[in-house]
């Protein structure tokens, strides 16, 4: 199985095709609803874990909107969990100060720190994720492009998504070349890997000067184009500004405890 295959390297591409309502919004509105969003999840607190959750809500309810697979969201999230366990696993042990009681035991703040980050991950990835299924690079490219990003910044991005999955291609087709040609069951040691990343930047350098060449030819000037561009519309602009608002809301107020109150029918 090629690496592009592992990671399913055009199903984003497929999933940026669909024709949902949440497709057919502007790159650009749902490009500042997701920084919005972003931003309102990192001006949290450390130790904020129970007010994070309410903005669960954006990547649920876009995903719904986008008819966007939970297993496959959930799959790429934990292809990268890894990293965000690693960030903060030792929070625990360094932040050993008393912050809740669980019944007899006692809850460290390091724990609340390690929750809020793996909290943080899932949200930004996922809002991530959602962005490019719901948009496709084409069109995101296209949208930070207008939005006054520049071009070379778009088309960078736009470059590193196709032709990421191109390079690892190559590189296990050059591995499974050589295990063949080795004569047993062997890996390759590590002075053989560092000849083959040689030869990877050797090939990708020659392509790449192709791919220049051919584009060029064809009256390449460095504009991101796609089948059609349209302005705004109101229902970008109620996308945009409702978000927004619930943000903003969440971020004021507590609303997991505000909402905890109600149902336990207390004061607020």
């Amino acid at each position: 199985m090629g690496f592009a295959n592992y990671i399913e390297a055009g199903r984003m591409d497929d999933l940026g095709r669909m024709d949902t309502p949440l497709h057919r919004l502007d790159a650009r509105a749902k490009i500042l609803a997701t920084a919005a969003f972003l931003v309102a999840v990192m001006s949290f607190g450390r130790y904020d874990v129970a007010a994070l959750t309410p903005l669960f809500l954006y990547p649920f309810a876009l995903a719904a909107l986008g008819n966007i697979p939970a297993g496959y969201l959930l799959g790429k999230i934990a292809l990268a969990a890894p990293f965000a366990v690693f960030v903060g696993m030792f929070n625990p042990l360094l932040d050993r100060e008393t912050m809740e009681m669980l019944g007899p035991w006692p809850v460290s703040a390091g724990w609340f720190s390690f929750a809020s980050i793996l909290l943080r991950f899932t949200l930004t990835v996922s809002a991530g994720l959602i962005l490019v299924a719901s948009t496709g690079i084409h069109r995101l490219c296209a949208g930070l492009e207008r939005m006054g990003v520049p071009r070379v910044f778009a088309m960078q991005i736009l470059f590193l998504h196709r032709y990421f999955f191109v390079i690892g291609d190559e590189g296990r087709r050059m591995l499974r070349s050589v295990e063949l040609r080795s004569g047993d069951a062997r890996r390759p040691g590590l002075r053989l890997y560092g000849t083959l990343i040689g030869h990877l930047l050797l090939r990708s350098l020659d392509r790449a000067l192709r791919i220049h060449r051919a584009m060029v030819s064809r009256g390449f000037d460095g504009e991101v184009r796609v089948l059609q561009h349209r302005a705004p519309g109101w229902r970008d602009a109620v996308f945009v500004a409702a978000w927004c608002l619930f943000f903003t809301l969440a971020r004021c107020w507590n609303l997991a405890e505000i909402a905890g109150r109600l149902a336990s029918g207390g004061a607020l």
